[in-house]
């Protein structure tokens, strides 16, 4: 047991720096789409016999997500718990009783969708959880010069910002220009679009749960 003050927080440091490197010796590692965006698969199912219907592009896919800021030792930016910015399906809203009551179907490849999704969720399993990290501009900040220069990005849209000390996220942008409201999925509170408002900007993670698959 510590002694004191300074003992504790010393011991509850090197506590946490265990746990780090114990969470990165048992990670899974991530994988990389074609366009860049990284992804770990949380749940996976098995699949012996290979009838497992795959979801791709055109399909209609009902999904739980929850978009997520990064946490303080989230040193790869998939990794660790964060804290959830909004979410459906998980029963964590106030119009949701309990999990499953609600959730969000979209086409996947739909311009209005958010590409990150779009292009980390083909090749998953009705069943599967996958955890995808979101790049500003593959998420909700809009893609032109003025906004684009943040983690990934092409344009000078300010100066970069850190997390913590381990992963970059924000770029100072103005809000109202670089915001992209029309990028689903979208919390439907005030206080939720607020707190998106702020953190649009930043690398963030969207977990989804593939709950239904509709062939095109």
């Amino acid at each position: 047991k510590c002694t004191n003050v300074e003992e504790c927080q010393e011991m509850a440091e090197r506590l946490a720096s265990q746990q780090e490197e114990e969470m990165k010796m048992n990670a899974v590692p991530s994988k990389t789409t074609a366009n860049g965006i990284r992804y770990v698969d949380v749940v996976s199912v098995n699949d012996e016999s290979g009838n497992s219907v795959i979801l791709k592009a055109g399909d209609v896919a009902t999904v739980h997500y929850k978009v997520l800021k990064l946490g303080k030792r989230s040193y790869d930016g998939l990794s660790g718990e964060g804290t959830v910015v909004f979410s459906r399906g998980y029963g964590l809203e106030d119009d949701e009783d309990k999990p499953g009551q609600k959730a969000f179907t979209y086409t996947v490849g739909d311009s209005s969708v958010i590409s990150a999704m779009n292009d980390a969720t083909p090749g998953m399993k009705q069943g599967e959880t996958r955890r995808i990290a979101v790049l500003p501009q593959m998420g909700w900040e809009r893609p032109n010069a003025l906004c684009d220069g943040g983690p990934g990005g092409k344009g000078s849209g300010g100066d970069l910002k850190t997390d913590y000390v381990v992963v970059p996220t924000a770029t100072m942008v103005a809000t109202e220009t670089c915001f992209d409201k029309s990028k689903l999925p979208f919390p439907e509170r005030y206080d939720q679009q607020r707190r998106m408002a702020q953190r649009f900007d930043q690398s963030l993670i969207v977990e989804v749960e593939l709950v239904n698959i509709k062939k095109s």
